[in-house]
């Protein structure tokens, strides 16, 4: 625990002056007392509880005052507390380099059933969308919490030439922020296709020119999330790290898994025998500047435990919660029971 304003605390000062201010007129009181020519009547007057309901008010009150304190100090702590993210986007890497055997019973064998279980652990309130990419990028779901229709859109995964990480990351960041006035047109195809299609042309950091746009903080963004999975380097389409930039600016974090062996794993093209290995160098830079985390799976069971971590990230998160309200009412409370005390007792008030 610490406090957002640590100066208030010196308050705190003036509880051993209270105290020494309680004991002093105690002690003053003991002086002026009427003398008794007997001790057994004055035992019998005070009783046994009779200290007790005495300085147990007092000593509430104390309590209440000190709580108090603390809470003007504006006290906060960290918690575990279920993640503000309602909608992730799943960007999935469908190029046929996910046919390698190396992971059984293939890589897109595995990818799916270990997408298909992260999916059914997420809280029921979280949204989800998937999109796929090779060599080019689309939509096969679009953000829903419905459980069977993300499962069935996982099922019609279909492999399709080359490889475009950056089309993939920037559908993925157009269906998470809809509203965000990205040009996907601008960005995944060329400048003639874009003039044909009527577009305006994109600067540098994919923005179309005229808009006002004002970048926020890397990871700023709360209500969602972008999980990237490749197998492979890119081959065709946007930079995937000016596609990252792009996530960074608007907030949005991409956690990133990079799948398959280090060594790569053996593909059938038309007779020829490629080895694929994945990028990790760029999607460690893409996590890197969106503020996300990237894993690495070499296997099923790594995948699974990967999309395990990310249930845990994306369902629950560390987050720091202000308490002044807590030691506000916890004061409040402990000063009514000290009144009730007091009236209860000495049929007067404090």
């Amino acid at each position: 625990m610490h406090f957002l304003w640590a100066d208030v605390l010196w308050l705190l000062l003036v509880v051993p002056l209270l105290i020494a201010t309680y004991v002093f007129v105690l002690r003053r009181r003991k002086k002026m007392a009427l003398r008794y020519a007997s001790l057994v009547l004055l035992r019998d007057a005070i009783g046994p509880g009779q200290w007790l309901r005495r300085h147990l008010p007092a000593c509430v009150l104390l309590l209440a005052l000190i709580s108090a304190l603390l809470g003007v100090a504006r006290p906060t702590a960290v918690f575990t507390l279920p993640s503000a993210h309602q909608t992730i986007v799943l960007a999935m890497d469908v190029s046929r380099s996910m046919r390698a055997t190396d992971i059984a019973p293939s890589r897109l064998g595995a990818a799916q059933n270990a997408v298909k279980a992260f999916i059914s652990d997420l809280p029921t309130n979280v949204r989800v969308g998937i999109v796929t990419f090779a060599g080019t990028a689309a939509i096969v779901q679009t953000p829903t919490q419905n459980r069977q229709d993300l499962i069935a859109a996982v099922d019609r995964f279909q492999l399709q030439r080359q490889t475009a990480t950056g089309s993939g990351l920037l559908m993925a960041l157009s269906l998470l922020l809809p509203d965000a006035g990205i040009d996907l047109e601008g960005e995944v195809f060329d400048s003639a296709f874009s003039r044909r299609a009527g577009a305006a042309p994109l600067d540098t950091a994919g923005r179309s020119k005229g808009r006002d746009f004002k970048p926020v903080a890397p990871g700023s963004y709360t209500n969602g999330a972008i999980v990237l999975l490749s197998d492979g380097r890119r081959t065709t389409g946007p930079d995937p790290l000016m596609a990252g930039k792009m996530a960074a600016e608007r907030g949005v974090r991409v956690h990133t898994v990079g799948f398959g062996t280090k060594e790569g794993g053996p593909v059938d093209f038309e007779d020829e025998v490629i080895y694929m290995r994945f990028d990790e160098e760029a999607l460690k830079a893409i996590a890197g500047i969106t503020e996300g985390e990237y894993f690495h799976a070499s296997s099923a069971a790594d995948l699974h435990k990967v999309y395990q971590n990310l249930t845990a990230k994306l369902a629950l998160e560390r987050r720091e919660t202000e308490l002044t309200a807590l030691f506000g009412a916890t004061a409040a409370l402990l000063a009514l029971v000290a009144a009730m005390l007091s009236l209860l007792w000495s049929h007067r008030a404090l």
